[in-house]
């Protein structure tokens, strides 16, 4: 045995260690960006802004189920309005649903997962993102229900479903900027 390999192992010691790129030596994800390139994965505004509108949307189902008039206005409006309502919420769940499976399903080019132990380029972040989609996309069909059959409760459980996966993924995307800052 060399003096340039360790013990139990076959490679020179270091050899597992990745080489270290110019610009920040960070590696890039799947799609070619690398982290903060586009202030996704660095705690910034923008996460801010998802966590106030998370706890925005939480307020605003609180303060509709304590207030009937209001809640009846919003929950029964004019027929044609609210037809536009159901037929405008399922479409935005269709599609909220449809990009969360693009983003779960990824580019994977290899089939087979890691072996253990090994660090992978999973794009965590953006898991994360699309699990905040299937849920706002819930949200969407719960606030069709809703307007559908015209009782408030659907819309409540909207909003509280809404605000809470974006307070609850807000503070993962945050955790995981830090995390993957070390």
């Amino acid at each position: 045995m060399s003096t340039d390999l360790e013990p139990g192992h076959r490679r020179p010691e270091g050899a597992d260690q990745p080489d270290p790129e110019p610009g920040g030596g960070q590696r890039p994800d799947r799609r070619g960006r690398r982290p903060g390139a586009d202030g996704g994965s660095d705690p910034g505004a923008g996460q801010l802004a998802w966590l106030l509108g998370g706890a925005l949307a939480i307020a605003a189902g609180t303060a509709l189920g304590w207030d009937a008039n209001s809640l009846a206005q919003v929950v029964t409006p004019a027929p044609l309005v609210r037809a536009a309502l159901v037929g405008g919420s399922v479409a935005l769940g269709v599609v909220l649903l449809l990009s969360a499976l693009a983003r779960l399903a990824g580019d994977s080019e290899d089939p087979l997962p890691p072996p253990a132990g090994y660090e992978s380029d999973r794009d965590v972040a953006g898991m994360i993102r699309a699990v905040r989609l299937v849920f706002l996309a819930v949200a969407a069909f719960a606030a069709a229900a809703g307007w559908l059959i015209g009782h408030p409760l659907p819309l409540v459980v909207a909003l509280v479903i809404a605000g809470v996966d974006v307070l609850e993924t807000s503070f993962l995307l945050v955790v995981v900027a830090l995390r993957s800052s070390r």
